[in-house]
């Protein structure tokens, strides 16, 4: 029972529709019918700029973070119930049941996730996803390569992480299959490329 009432927990926090707050909050728009129309960090910026992109992206984080912290913290024991507690708030960002269950993309829940988990792999991963959008301006095929490098920068970081190791590979997978949309796009060379706001204006 406890362990059903800390998945529930991760779920209903990673739910929270961050981004979808921030457009109703900010002007009073449903972000799913402007810009990118994904509820993420990068479509906050797009529509309303740095001032709601960042505590939407921190809050993002913060929803794969907290759970996971404070279940090891707490429970402690079995590290898959850490990791489960982890992916289930991933999959609440990803299928959030308040906007119809078409939430974000993940990268920055499961990132959050990690950063309990791996540390040193996320910081390894990070700066792999910044030179990534740097040379392309892509977000999602930055976020893409992390994802699928980031299992082997667990595996050589946390090679004793078994369990942290293969929810790696099952939230690279995740992430892959949600940004299907954009993997169409790339290889049509019609995706969007990452604009600052002087550009965007």
């Amino acid at each position: 029972m406890t362990v059903a009432l800390w998945l529930l927990a991760a779920y209903v926090l990673g739910a929270t529709p961050t981004a979808y707050l921030a457009g109703r909050l900010a002007r009073g728009i449903d972000l799913r019918e402007h810009g990118s129309r994904n509820l993420g960090a990068t479509n906050v910026y797009r529509v309303l700029g740095w001032a709601w992109a960042i505590p939407v992206a921190l809050f993002d984080v913060a929803k794969g973070a907290i759970p996971v912290a404070l279940f090891v913290h707490w429970e402690g024991g079995d590290p898959w119930l850490a990791v489960a507690v982890g992916i289930a708030a991933v999959l609440g960002h990803v299928y959030s049941p308040y906007v119809g269950f078409k939430g974000g993309k993940g990268v920055a829940t499961a990132a959050g996730m990690f950063i309990a988990l791996a540390p040193l792999a996320v910081a390894i991963a990070l700066p792999i996803w910044g030179i990534c959008l740097w040379l392309t301006r892509y977000v999602s095929l930055s976020s893409i390569l992390a994802a699928t490098t980031f299992p082997l920068l667990v595996g050589v970081t946390r090679p004793d992480a078994v369990v942290t190791l293969w929810a790696s590979v099952a939230l690279a997978a995740l992430i892959v299959f949600s940004h299907r949309a954009n993997i169409r796009r790339l290889l049509a060379g019609t995706e969007s490329r990452f604009r600052t706001r002087k550009e965007l204006t």
